[in-house]
């Protein structure tokens, strides 16, 4: 395996012009695995043994989504009028920073008043999030040419992956033998020194795409409108992205996101409650997970290259069905270890393809508009898994929420394959 993952650094194939961007592109998910292995992993853990609500747990995912949605069409008219690059960085770095509260919470405040932080915190970080998160496909796309993206996302999740679990590996480690809550100090500091050298990364990433170039398409008449003020609104809000080809792809993707965020709240209440594991199984399992998607990184470009980008997000949301599905029927660690394996794989497939996916289906020239549109979708779900998903579960039960999930995967998976 380690033989594959050196092959797959060598760059020979590749222009020299692209190596020190790749690389970057490179480190940069490298140090967001140690971020999300460690701070973004045991965040809704800590909040749970915390003693947080199945709606406050929802809170800390949709608070980002809640920003989003109102901020995300004027951070893609902003990022137009910008260098991507500049803009991602400074985002990425204010975005960052709110890291570092984390670590404050329990020299400051009593349990209670901890969750109510971490939603505050979250709320607030979605507000350098939101064009982050719009500008950085954009960089992407303009950063790495067409015909080397599957290669390049495949060794983003293969570098993100070996950081994942190496990072949670130790994180559930420390969480055993440090007393709480110093433990999850620790952990949080590991996070926001990742965060640090993502964002230094990021800035040394070159746009020198050569499909950036082309030429802008014509530009095509437009239909009376009945005033000046609803001319403006339709130029800021870019309706017309919604009446083009690119409105299937927002579905298929809003069906995907929003089956894939439905477990997000339901996951901590199922695994510390119910199944009653500790930090270090926890933090075990995500390295499982992240192992089996750093080994289906390696054959991400093979794959592709046989299926297409559509294909294989199509067919890997039906496999990530089984995550949910398999979990509701688990009673032992092994079987918990066990589908953390299996769902590494499935995810490593979607994971790669469906930004891909979606940038093939956006005109180069018009990037920001197109992903601020995707921005929207992607937080309406969410926001709607999040607080959907602890609602749905408080209705029916943890184990019949984790079934209906599961198979919702498997519908989105269809639409995208038949429609998307």
């Amino acid at each position: 395996m380690f033989s594959r993952i050196s092959s797959l650094f060598k760059q020979t194939d590749i222009p020299p012009e692209y190596h020190a961007t790749f690389r970057h592109l490179y480190y940069d998910i490298a140090w967001f695995g140690v971020l999300s292995g460690s701070v973004i992993n045991f965040l809704t853990v800590y909040a749970t043994r915390l003693g947080a609500t199945s709606l406050q747990i929802g809170l800390i995912g949709a608070m980002a989504a809640v920003v989003n949605l109102f901020l995300a069409i004027p951070a893609g008219r902003w990022l137009s009028k910008q260098e991507t690059r500049r803009a991602i960085f400074r985002t990425s770095v204010l975005y960052r920073i709110g890291f570092l509260f984390f670590i404050l919470l329990p020299w400051l405040f009593d349990a209670s008043q901890q969750v109510t932080a971490i939603i505050v915190i979250t709320f607030l970080m979605a507000i350098p999030l939101t064009p982050l998160g719009v500008g950085f496909n954009a960089l992407f796309a303009e950063a790495v040419p067409e015909r080397y993206r599957a290669h390049v996302a495949g060794i983003r999740n293969i570098m993100f992956a070996l950081a994942y679990v190496l990072t949670s590996l130790l994180s559930g480690f420390l969480l055993d033998r440090l007393p709480f809550p110093a433990g999850y100090q620790v952990v949080f500091g590991i996070g926001a020194f990742g965060a640090a050298m993502s964002s230094y990364h990021i800035y040394f990433i070159r746009p020198i795409s050569d499909d950036s170039s082309a030429p802008p398409a014509a530009p095509q008449p437009a239909p009376p409108q009945p005033s000046a003020s609803s001319r403006r609104l339709a130029s800021i809000l870019r309706f017309d992205i919604l009446s083009s080809p690119f409105k299937r792809v927002l579905l298929a993707l809003f069906a995907f996101h929003l089956a894939h965020n439905l477990t997000t709240p339901v996951y901590p209440q199922y695994n510390v409650r119910i199944l009653e594991l500790s930090d270090n199984t926890l933090g075990i399992s995500q390295a499982l997970y992240y192992l089996t998607m750093l080994i289906g990184s390696m054959q991400l470009r093979n794959i592709v290259h046989r299926l297409g980008h559509k294909r294989v997000t199509g067919w890997g949301v039906v496999g990530m069905s089984l995550y949910p599905l398999l979990l509701a029927f688990t009673h032992e660690v092994w079987q918990f270890y066990a589908i953390a394996l299996l769902g590494g794989f499935t995810w490593a497939w979607t994971n790669g393809a469906y930004a891909n996916y979606m940038l093939e289906r956006i005109p180069p020239d018009d990037r920001p508009s197109h992903l601020a549109w995707y921005t929207v979708v992607l937080n309406l779900a969410i926001l709607g898994g999040s607080l959907g998903g602890s609602a749905i579960a408080a209705q029916i039960g943890l184990f019949s929420a984790l079934i209906l999930f599961g198979v919702l995967r498997i519908l989105a998976g269809i639409y995208i394959l038949k429609w998307g």
